[in-house]
C-alpha cells in the first residue's frame, strides 16, 4: 500500500476497545554522565542527572494504544509495593482502565532500572520474580477476563516471560475471546508456542523465532516456511514476523504472504519496537481493518518509535506526519524519470491533452532565483518537465570545479518542488536532443537568451508550440554564491 493510501486509511481508522493481558513492567532511566573510574572498584562512575519513570512491558503496549486514541483496558498483577502503585497510577493518568489489575503480596512489581550516560546504557538493574503466578490468582485473572473481553474488539497478550501469562490463563483468554469473536494478537517468549494454541496470530522477532523453530533464519526466504511452522506450533491463523532493519514479514494461513521493507530514517534504541507493533496490529485488526493493512501501519509506527529513546509510543499525528512525508519522498523519487518512464509520461499527458512545459540548466545551487524561475515556467501550462545538465557536461560549461552538487542531488532537490512534475537528465553541451524528444507545447528560456538565440526554438514552434522568456530574479546566481562562500567581495 503507498503512504497515501494509508493516510486515507488513519483518517478514517475507528477507535476500539482493546484489552491487554500481561506482565506489568516499571522502567526506570537514570541519566547522567561518567567522567572518572570508581576508586573502590575498576566501574564507571555515573554522575546523575535526572531520573525518569516509562511503563514498560504490558503498559507500554497499553500506552502505545491510548496514543493511538484506542480505548484499553489491561489485566496484569502487581506487587504490594510503591512501585506497583506508581504503575497503576501511569496507567490511569493515559486514561487505561486498571480494575483488572490484581495485587500479589507474594511477588515484588517488576522494575528495571537503566543506568544511561549520553545515550548509552552502563548498567541495568532488574528487580523482579519471574515464576509463575500461583493458579489461585490465575484463576482469579479468569475470572475477571469473561465481561472485559466482551467489550473489547481486540485482545492481546504480551508475555514478557515474568510469569502471568502462564497456560492457565492464556487457554482461559483465548477461549473467551474465540467465543467473542474478537482477534488474539500475541508477543510471545520463550521457545514454546504451543502454549499460544488457538490464538489469531504471533508477532515474534527473528530471534524469538529463531529460539523457538531451533534454527537460524538469516534469510527472507527463510521466513515463509518459519511463519509456517509457527503458524502449525500454535495452530495460528497468521504470523508476523519483525525482521528489525529488514522490516516485517506476514503470513497468513490462507497463503497470502507480504515483506514490508523498513522505514525506519534512523535507529536510536529499539526498545518497545514490538511493543508498538503489536498494538497498532490490535488497533487496526480491533478496527476491522485487513491484516495486510494493519502491518503497514505498524511498520510505520515503528519506523517512528525507534528513532525515541527507551521504550516510547507513537501519536496518531505523528503517524500522519510521517505518512505525508513518505508519500513526499516516494512522489519525489518518482519524478526523477528518463529512457521509457519518461517516454509514458509524456504519453499519458498528451493523452490527457495537458500542456507540457520544459526548460533546462544546470540548477547547481538551488536559490530563489531558481525558484521564481520554475514556478513562473510552471505557469505557462498544465505540467513543468525539467531537464539537466549531467555533471560532465557542467564541467565543460562551468568549468573543473563545478557541479558543487551531484547530478542526483541536483535532481531529488528539483524534484521534491512541488511546482515541477519530472526531471530527465542530459548529456550533450546543448538541450537539443531532449528538446526534440520532449517536444513541449512551451519552451521557457531566461530572457538572458534572447539575444543568443534559443535552442530548440525552430523545433518547438514547427510543432505548433511557443517559446516564452522568463525575466530573471535580480541579484541570485550560483556564481554570486560560490564567490561569497569563497570569501570575494561582491
Amino acid at each position: 500500500m503507498n503512504a497515501s493510501d494509508l493516510q486515507s486509511v488513519l483518517e478514517q481508522l475507528a477507535r476500539p476497545r482493546v484489552l491487554v493481558i500481561g506482565d506489568l513492567i516499571l522502567d526506570r532511566y537514570v541519566s547522567g554522565e561518567v567522567e572518572r573510574i570508581s576508586p573502590e572498584a575498576p566501574i564507571p562512575v555515573l554522575n546523575a542527572k535526572s531520573a525518569q519513570d516509562k511503563l514498560g512491558g504490558a503498559g507500554n503496549v497499553a500506552a502505545n494504544l491510548r496514543a493511538m486514541e484506542a480505548e484499553c483496558e489491561i489485566v496484569g498483577v502487581v506487587g504490594d509495593d510503591s512501585r506497583g502503585r506508581r504503575l497503576i497510577g501511569m496507567l490511569q493518568d493515559l486514561g487505561v482502565h486498571t480494575d483488572g489489575v490484581l495485587v500479589d503480596e507474594q511477588r515484588p512489581t517488576t522494575e528495571k532500572t537503566r543506568m544511561v550516560s549520553g545515550v548509552q546504557q552502563v548498567l541495568r538493574v532488574d528487580w523482579e520474580v519471574s515464576r509463575p503466578i500461583p493458579d489461585e490468582l490465575g484463576r482469579r485473572l479468569v475470572e475477571a477476563l469473561a465481561e472485559r473481553i466482551a467489550r473489547a474488539q481486540a485482545v492481546i497478550l504480551s508475555d514478557y516471560g515474568k510469569g502471568v501469562l502462564t497456560r492457565l490463563v492464556v487457554a482461559g483468554a483465548v477461549e473467551l475471546a474465540r467465543r467473542r469473536g474478537a482477534p488474539v494478537l500475541v508477543d510471545p517468549k520463550g521457545r514454546d508456542y504451543s502454549r499460544y494454541k488457538g490464538a489469531t496470530l504471533i508477532t515474534p522477532n527473528r530471534r524469538e523465532a529463531e529460539e523457538a523453530l531451533g534454527r537460524k533464519l538469516g534469510e527472507i526466504r527463510d521466513m515463509p516456511a518459519a511463519a509456517q511452522d509457527l503458524m502449525r506450533i500454535g495452530e495460528l491463523e497468521a504470523a508476523v514476523i519483525t525482521l528489525g532493519a529488514q522490516g516485517i514479514f506476514m503470513l497468513t494461513r490462507q497463503g497470502q504472504s507480504i515483506h514490508v521493507p523498513t522505514v525506519a530514517r534512523e535507529v536510536f534504541d529499539v526498545t518497545g519496537a514490538g511493543d508498538t507493533v503489536i498494538s497498532n496490529l490490535a488497533l487496526a485488526l480491533g478496527a476491522g481493518l485487513p491484516l495486510e493493512t494493519a502491518v503497514h501501519l505498524a511498520n510505520h509506527a515503528a519506523g517512528i518509535v525507534v528513532g525515541k529513546p527507551g521504550a516510547a509510543s507513537v501519536t496518531r499525528g505523528e503517524l500522519f506526519e510521517r505518512l505525508e512525508q513518505h508519500d513526499r519522498g516516494v512522489r519525489s523519487a518518482a519524478k526523477v524519470v528518463g529512457g521509457a518512464r519518461l517516454e509514458a509520461l509524456l504519453e499519458m499527458w498528451r493523452a490527457q491533452h495537458k500542456r507540457i512545459v520544459f526548460t533546462n540548466g544546470c540548477f547547481d545551487i538551488l536559490h530563489m532565483g531558481h525558484v521564481d524561475y520554475l514556478r513562473f515556467a510552471r505557469a505557462q501550462g498544465d505540467v513543468l518537465v525539467v531537464g539537466v545538465n549531467d555533471d560532465e557536461s557542467v564541467k565543460r560549461l562551468k568549468g573543473p570545479t563545478r557541479p558543487v552538487n551531484s547530478l542526483g542531488d541536483r535532481m531529488g532537490v528539483l524534484a521534491a518542488l512541488e511546482m515541477v512534475d519530472a526531471v530527465t537528465s542530459f548529456g550533450e553541451d546543448t538541450p537539443k536532443e531532449i528538446i526534440e524528444r520532449v517536444t513541449p507545447n512551451v519552451l521557457v528560456k531566461g530572457r538572458d537568451w534572447e539575444h543568443k538565440g534559443v535552442v530548440g526554438r525552430e523545433w518547438v514552434e514547427a510543432h505548433g508550440g511557443q517559446v516564452v522568456l522568463a525575466d530573471l530574479t535580480p541579484g541570485r546566481s550560483t556564481t554570486r554564491i560560490i564567490e561569497r562562500a569563497r570569501g570575494a567581495n561582491c
